[in-house]
């Protein structure tokens, strides 16, 4: 006959109500449950860590600017106002698309602080990163670099740290002189460092008037990348209809090539003339945000030629993040 089992011993009462400290996988849970730590509080501690957020900076001002500067930017800076203004002897924080050495951050030696954009996280949530690297960065000794960390699955956001209010004004730059300060006077392997950086950089201008638009230059033709906030599905259908229409390109010699996604936004790209300036376009580019607005305004059912066109549009769809 089959032995009774005794009963198991219920796990202990958690021992802690704070914050419960990361430990390894196999260690018991310094929350004291008896179990192991990957089976407790390691187990949602892993899951917050990879689980990738779609809009990292939905809510913040400028959000389609901030998946440019992320994406597609090689060089801008912006400004950031944080929520209670800036601590004792930081007199500006600053986000940078990349920094020398990819630094997460950097704290210079009269106190400002600049954010780097363009690194590698160690999470899914970009934004909980950054905050965390802009915390210890305020408070790093003046001087230093920040190095690399990992967040608390449950710390604080961009969107918990910078004020929402404020605007965000992006400042595209020809070179990463804003690097170092009074960089005309750089010399020895900063001045190398930086003449190597500029020569990689392709050169890219802001469109004036059209939040995440972005004209950059290339080696055969130029192109315009908008960064839009509009609904997928409802902004695929509007250019569909603009280019059954004929209406999707921004004059003579530029073709509407397609889209990708980045960090949850559509992307869509034109080809340009490679004579055709930031200046040049700039006019045609509004223009045809006129025209989309009113597509975006229309629910009648696609035709049979706007369906072939957002087939078209779709299938040549990428995403990077």
């Amino acid at each position: 006959m089959a032995k009774k089992r005794r009963p198991q011993p219920r796990a202990a009462a958690p021992q802690t109500t704070g914050e419960v400290p990361v430990v390894g996988a196999r260690e018991p849970c310094p929350c004291g449950s008896g179990r192991r730590y990957k089976a407790c509080h390691g187990r949602s501690a892993a899951h917050a860590a990879t689980e990738l957020v779609q809009r990292p900076f939905e809510g913040l001002a400028g959000e389609c600017d901030w998946v440019a500067l992320r994406e597609l930017v090689p060089a801008a800076t912006a400004e950031l106002t944080l929520k209670g203004g800036l601590p004792d002897g930081v007199p500006s924080v600053t986000l940078a698309t990349v920094l020398p050495m990819a630094w997460p951050a950097l704290r210079r030696d009269n106190g400002a602080v600049l954010l780097g954009l363009q690194n590698d996280t160690a999470s899914g949530d970009i934004s909980r990163d950054l905050a965390d690297t802009l915390q210890r960065a305020l408070t790093t000794e003046p001087g230093n670099p920040v190095p690399a960390g990992r967040a608390a699955a449950d710390g604080p956001r961009l969107q918990d740290l910078l004020d929402p209010n404020a605007a965000f004004e992006p400042v595209v730059h020809t070179g990463f002189e804003f690097w170092v300060e009074n960089a005309e006077n750089a010399t020895g392997e900063v001045a190398a460092s930086l003449e190597r950086a500029n020569a990689a950089a392709i050169p890219t201008a802001r469109i004036s008037g059209l939040e995440g638009a972005y004209w950059c230059e290339a080696p055969e033709k130029n192109h315009l990348r908008w960064v839009t906030s509009y609904p997928e599905e409802k902004l695929l259908d509007a250019l569909a209809r603009l280019h059954a229409a004929g209406t999707s390109s921004l004059g003579e010699g530029t073709r509407l090539v397609g889209s990708f996604r980045a960090h949850g936004l559509v992307v869509p790209v034109w080809d340009l003339p490679s004579s055709m300036s930031a200046e040049d376009v700039a006019g045609p580019a509004a223009a045809f945000a006129e025209r989309l607005d009113g597509a975006l305004a229309s629910d009648a059912p696609l035709t049979a030629e706007e369906r072939r066109s957002r087939g078209g549009l779709t299938n040549r769809q990428i995403t990077l993040s």
